[in-house]
């Protein structure tokens, strides 16, 4: 497997994965910090609806992160949740290997 270089990952993202739905709403898991690295553009996105959303924020973190779409995540001191969660992984190839999570 070939990954993304760990100099790359610059910033911290703590992650609350998406677990369900509760009476009062999301329920959320224990939070994990995990190194990424955050890159401010802002693009158009399809969510788990199909609708398209902008996008202000894309992380890329190591292979194993877990961040489904709908998750809170906080990174450069702001709050926001996952819209879409891409396991990129080249099955061998020499390519590097991550998971991108697009953020509101």
């Amino acid at each position: 497997m070939t990954a993304i270089p760990d100099w790359m990952f610059r910033h911290t993202a703590t992650v609350k994965p998406l677990v369900g739905e509760g009476a009062y709403g999301p329920v959320y898991g224990q939070p994990e910090e995990h190194p990424c690295l955050a890159d401010d553009k802002r693009q158009l996105v399809r969510d788990a609806t199909g609708l398209e959303v902008v996008s202000d924020t894309t992380l890329y973190f190591k292979p194993g992160v877990v961040c489904p779409p709908g998750s809170q995540v906080t990174v450069n001191g702001r709050t926001t949740t996952a819209i879409t969660s891409l396991v990129r992984d080249g099955g061998g190839l020499p390519t590097p290997d991550h998971v991108e999570v697009a953020l509101k």
